[in-house]
């Protein structure tokens, strides 16, 4: 399984300096699991909160790795349960739930390490 797309990938580059610099490692059959930090860089309206949009990056990052390398969004679903805090490690797991033909179901979530979850989200991709 391939985790990473290319060095200079926003979400799991590990040269963006802008990025994410997601990094996951699988975690049995059609799972991945691991962190990304939100920078400065990476803050919404709110002082010390990831925007909002960096948070379904990072999901969509992670669920787009597990479906496969070649894999694209063509559907997401992003559910927001707490402010995703800047300067912190957060832990994401992304699984696939099915595949059919060349589309894959997946599902992420973000949470605090050890924490609650902080974002949940579903898609769909396709190879």
């Amino acid at each position: 399984m391939t985790l990473v797309h290319h060095e200079l990938c926003f979400g799991c580059g590990r040269v963006n300096l802008f990025g994410l610099l997601l990094e996951v490692e699988p975690a049995g059959a059609d799972a991945v699991a691991g962190r990304c930090f939100f920078k400065q860089d990476h803050q919404g309206a709110d002082r010390g909160v990831a925007h909002d949009g960096v948070v379904a990056a990072a999901l969509a990052e992670a669920m787009a790795l597990v479906c496969g390398p070649d894999a694209r969004a063509t559907e997401l679903e992003l559910r927001l349960l707490a402010p995703a805090p800047i300067g912190s490690f957060l832990a994401v797991l992304a699984t696939v739930e099915r595949r059919e033909g060349a589309a894959a179901y997946a599902g992420a979530s973000l949470a605090i390490e050890a924490g609650s979850p902080l974002a949940q989200a579903r898609g769909t991709f396709r190879r």
